[in-house]
């Protein structure tokens, strides 16, 4: 494979303006997940430490193998619903090294309405158990959750991925043979008690933990029963009379410290076969990245550039680089495995289309995994096209896109709009992860169509109804539409409402992208059924 040969000269205006505005942006984002992962109100720490009670960061440190790193999923999570109080959605999940194995952490936060679940909490949690069933990842699941926020509960219970989603997750994984084990810090109440239940092992520490269906005040409404949690649930009556529990652990330290000893004793999987060499790291510096990526979604950039700052020595062999010119794809290897890049370099015309088909086509039967770096207005429209057969291209890139047994990672690094985020991996399309960058946008259309196509709407309808407007009227229009379009298109909205699976540090790529790869080759996958066919 050719070293990729870099055009970008880190001394221009314009590198040196890019990197100012990225920085900035990436200055912002490390400021939220600060506040996200550390910042509580005094009385909700102070609660905690009289309980004996560790904060979740600190039970996770302590869960985890001394220096390895822990690639924590959707930190922002809820960040702009419920008046910005339930910060990560009052849960940490991510992936991690526990006893040298490869697992999958999901932990209360206690600290945010005593670890109630909101729906973006279930949400979470239902997103988090999907990862370990398509990925065949292990859980560790830290307890300390007061059951569903009862003011929201028609938005987290009945429908198909709701709560009980959680719970069927659950079957399934041991089902599969995917190993789980919990331990129980606090209360896990209502159908949070089947959490633990549900796991392969379970722990809960003495005079802190409680399983049940119904708590001491729903038991005193329901049968006139005085009871206390440890009488009715407690570490030792599920330890030594139900059998609910498998082990009591006299704190949270001599918890964890099973909890690793547990995990263990877990075989190590095998990992696809994916072809492998010795990794290298990047010719060209990842923070680079920063003078790249361009401060206005409008502005077109290189995607071979991104490539040249992720994958191993910078080399890249490029499929067809002659033929549509709009999509970049070809073979390149990330942290040693061979990996498969398909790219935007701008709107996606028939020729690119096919040429993505046909390359996924070849990734599928030679087992290579695909990461989908998006950057996409979407495909082309218009009479010629139309005539060209543009939707039909577009529908074999979906066919056999969605039909890929290979691992698939998708990176949101500016705008993926309209029907080019579903033909380039979008989440509605099953990739193993989904990441966005702080600057991407995502929506049915650019916010300079929609707003223009949303603002005739509006005056025609006021025009219909006999007011006349002024153009500083009909320029106030457009720009309120504007706002509110590129609010609910921009990446905090849509970490928020979990359309991904965190915003990343762009200079984090490489590293982020390794790890999700190295968890998505702990399930084998399938040989493709057919031959090549030439698009």
């Amino acid at each position: 494979m050719r070293r990729i040969k870099s055009a970008i000269d880190p001394l221009s205006p314009t590198y040196r303006s890019y990197e100012r505005h990225n920085r900035h942006l990436v200055a912002t984002l490390h400021e939220c997940q600060r506040k996200a992962r550390h910042e509580r109100p005094d009385r909700d720490v102070e609660r905690l430490r009289k309980q004996n009670k560790l904060l979740v960061h600190e039970r996770i440190d302590l869960l985890l193998d001394k220096g390895t790193p822990f690639l924590e999923l959707s930190t922002l999570a809820a960040n702009q619903s419920y008046d910005g109080k339930v910060p990560s959605a009052g849960l940490v999940s991510g992936i991690g090294i526990v006893n040298g194995r490869e697992v999958l952490v999901m932990a209360s936060d206690s600290s945010i309405k005593g670890g109630a679940w909101f729906p973006l909490t279930v949400k979470k949690m239902v997103r988090t158990t999907d990862i370990a069933v398509e990925n065949h990842l292990p859980m560790v699941h830290l307890v300390d959750a007061a059951g569903a926020f009862l003011p929201f509960q028609s938005d987290l219970f009945a429908d198909r991925h709701m709560a009980g989603r959680l719970f069927r997750n659950q079957c399934i994984l041991s089902a599969k043979g995917i190993k789980q084990v919990a331990l129980v810090l606090g209360h896990s109440t209502a159908g949070g008690a089947y959490v633990p239940t549900l796991c392969d092992y379970s722990i809960m520490v003495r005079g802190a933990g409680g399983v049940f269906l119904g708590g001491p005040p729903l038991v005193k409404a329901a049968t006139g029963e005085d009871v206390s949690a440890d009488e009715l649930g407690g570490a030792d009556v599920h330890s030594t009379i139900s059998g609910t529990a498998d082990y009591a652990a006299d704190n949270e330290q001599e918890g964890i410290a099973l909890v690793r000893e547990i995990v263990g004793t877990f075989s190590r999987p095998k990992k696809a076969e994916v072809e492998y060499r010795q990794p290298i790291e990047p010719y060209y510096d990842p923070q680079e990245l920063y003078g790249i990526i361009p401060d206005d979604i409008k502005k077109q950039f290189n995607m071979l550039e991104v490539v040249a700052r992720i994958v191993d020595a910078s080399r890249f062999h490029e499929f067809k680089p002659q033929y549509g010119t709009t999509a970049i794809c070809g073979f390149a290897y990330l942290y040693g495995w061979k990996v498969g890049i398909i790219g935007n370099n701008g709107v996606l015309f028939s020729d690119s289309a096919n040429k993505c088909t046909q390359f996924m086509q070849i990734c599928n039967r030679d087992r290579v995994p695909i990461i989908f770096l998006q950057n996409i207005t979407g495909f082309m429209v218009g009479k010629e096209y139309e005539h060209g057969g543009i939707t039909k291209n577009g529908a074999k890139m979906l066919m056999v896109q969605s039909n890929l047994d290979v691992p698939k990672l998708t990176l949101m690094t500016n705008g993926s709009f309209g029907a080019g985020n579903y033909a380039m991996c979008g989440r509605a399309f099953d990739p193993r992860f989904l990441f966005s960058w702080p600057n991407s946008q995502i929506s049915v259309m650019g916010m300079e169509q929609a707003a223009k196509t949303l603002s005739q709407l509006r005056i025609r309808s006021l025009e219909r109804q006999e007011k006349k407007l002024s153009d500083e009227e009909v320029q106030q229009i457009s720009e309120g539409i504007k706002q509110d379009y590129f609010e609910k298109s921009g990446a905090y909205h849509s970490t928020s409402e979990l359309w991904d699976d965190g915003i990343i540090d762009p200079a984090d790529t490489r590293k982020v992208l390794g790890i999700a790869l190295s968890a998505s080759l702990n399930r084998e996958f399938k040989e493709s059924p057919h031959g090549i066919l030439r698009i």
